[in-house]
């Protein structure tokens, strides 16, 4: 997908999925459970084995249908190993301003990782397509709301913690979306060949985002 479209997918969806850990050959079938269930946004983290080339292979089989992105880059040296796999967007856990500002001169998103206010501040200056809070899991939705107060004009995304039973809350708290992995990408499941669960983790939180896209 290209930049614009991609973009789109977010808005529409509010939903990153994190694929962490898998094997490469399941990469496909993970895309179309993926697909299936109405998810077409996916980050593969860097410290995922064989990392760059699922991503290549998954931009051959699946680019058209889906926006593919890495994650876990953790600095300019990681930022190249992904732009040269051909991933669309960049996910970060840390605020690294050189990384944040070499994608914003390119114009591919990033998304980077950012904990305090002052990282926040200084992640969006740098450039940041909108802010990962993370870890989000520990910090808890009182966080992001409390952030919402000053920094409200700063798109900020929730990751770690998210399921279909807070979704909702979080994207009414003001979040521009969020970054979900094992909650729908499953390591024991996709184990056992089952694919159909994804797509059904998958479908459920697309049932909740759904309202608020029809909002945009």
């Amino acid at each position: 997908m290209e930049r614009e479209q991609g973009l789109s997918e977010i808005n529409r969806t509010r939903i990153i999925t994190i694929i962490r850990g898998v094997r490469e050959s399941d990469a496909e079938r993970i895309a179309d459970a993926l697909l299936a269930g109405g998810v077409t946004v996916m980050e593969i983290t860097l410290n995922t084995p064989g990392a760059p080339d699922m991503i290549r292979r998954l931009q051959q089989s699946h680019g058209d249908r889906m926006y593919i992105g890495a994650g876990t880059v953790l600095d300019t040296g990681d930022l190249q190993k992904a732009l040269d796999a051909g991933a669309s967007f960049i996910v970060t856990p840390n605020t690294d301003e050189d990384v944040i500002r070499r994608c914003a001169e390119a114009r591919i998103p990033i998304f980077p990782g950012a904990m305090t206010p002052t990282e926040i501040v200084r992640a969006w200056k740098a450039g940041a397509t909108a802010v990962k809070v993370f870890p989000s899991a520990s910090l808890g939705l009182g966080y992001i709301k409390e952030l919402q107060g000053p920094l409200k004009h700063i798109p900020m995304m929730a990751v770690g913690g998210v399921d279909t039973d807070n979704i909702a809350d979080f994207i009414r708290a003001g979040c521009y979306g969020v970054g979900i992995g094992s909650y729908v990408v499953n390591l024991q499941e996709i184990a056992a060949g089952n694919f159909d669960w994804v797509t059904s983790r998958a479908a459920s939180l697309i049932e909740k985002t759904a309202p608020f896209a029809e909002e945009k």
